[in-house]
């Protein structure tokens, strides 16, 4: 299961074309990381498979078609977890790493830290032999566009563009993983949600959660392990629990976004308090769809 962001997904006018890119991106996505499950392949693996995929593409605000920094540089991050045996990897600030989930997992396998940042994670990176990635490789005319527009006191669109992932693999393990570029224009080494274990990304033996929004309000409110405590403490299901930490913790306290969420036994949740967001999965039983423009494509 994977998400895209969240937020006015398409202004109004946006072209067909451009709506049947995402859902094209994100369904081929989807299906390499199933691919990779229906093969055996652990759920760590393909959360990677489906993220680097999405990094790769320039519709996203992650690896390839990251939002630019108040410096005017593309500044990474991304975490990957394994809910069998609470290992995760993260790296934040990186700039020269082409897939960052990628550098997010030699994390994960190749040393014994959780996070590393900026000059010493793109240092790692080359040091386990990573693919590395000049700076025109992560620029996009749109990014470009929008970071010039609004140094020109002009505002921006609501649209978040991380991309993050869930699944659940043949031996029942879950993992989650999460990658953006972050907040547009931030300052001073900021760093959001998405790549700290328990805001914006968390699996566990109960669920797996990946988020997309305010990150400043994940962090605070450690969304995604509060989802996997209100499931483990509480009984709730997934539904319940990614409801509540989404629309009656975050929302309130002014933070807009969303997650997918996954449990040990294959089911789903996808609340937001955005005006939309991208999501698509594929499950063992057959079932699959693709939502772009808050319209169900099955």
């Amino acid at each position: 299961m994977l998400h895209g962001g969240s937020g006015r997904l398409h202004p109004a006018g946006t072209p067909f074309l451009q709506q049947a890119a995402y859902n094209e991106a994100l369904t081929q996505a989807t299906e390499a990381g199933y691919a990779v499950l229906a093969q055996g392949g652990s759920s760590l693996a393909a959360v990677e498979t489906s993220l680097r995929l999405l990094e790769d593409c320039p519709l996203f605000n992650a690896g390839r078609g990251a939002v630019f920094s108040h410096a005017g540089v593309n500044e990474l991050d991304a975490a990957l977890m394994d809910g069998a045996t609470l290992r995760a990897g993260a790296v934040a600030g990186v700039r020269t790493v082409k897939n960052p989930i990628s550098a997010a997992r030699a994390v994960l396998e190749r040393s014994p830290h959780v996070l590393l940042t900026g000059a010493g994670a793109d240092e790692f990176a080359a040091a386990t032999g990573l693919e590395l990635a000049l700076p025109p490789w992560f620029r996009t005319e749109e990014r470009w566009q929008q970071f010039e527009a609004l140094r020109r006191g002009q505002a921006p669109g609501a649209k978040f563009g991380t991309v993050g992932a869930v699944a659940l693999d043949q031996a029942g393990h879950l993992a989650a993983g999460t990658s953006t570029g972050g907040m547009l224009n931030k300052k001073y080494g900021r760093v959001g949600d998405s790549p700290l274990i328990g805001a914006g990304t968390y699996a566990n033996a109960v669920c797996a959660v990946s988020g997309t929004g305010h990150g400043e309000f994940f962090i605070r409110y450690t969304v995604a392990h509060d989802i996997a405590a209100l499931m483990e403490y509480r009984g709730l299901s997934v539904q319940a629990a990614a409801e509540l930490v989404i629309h009656q913790k975050v929302a309130p306290a002014g933070g807009l976004g969303g997650v997918i969420a996954l449990d040990a036994q294959g089911n789903m949740a996808m609340p937001h308090s955005t005006e939309g967001l991208f999501w698509s999965y594929r499950s063992a039983d057959g079932r699959a769809a693709t939502n772009v423009c808050n319209m169900v494509i099955e």
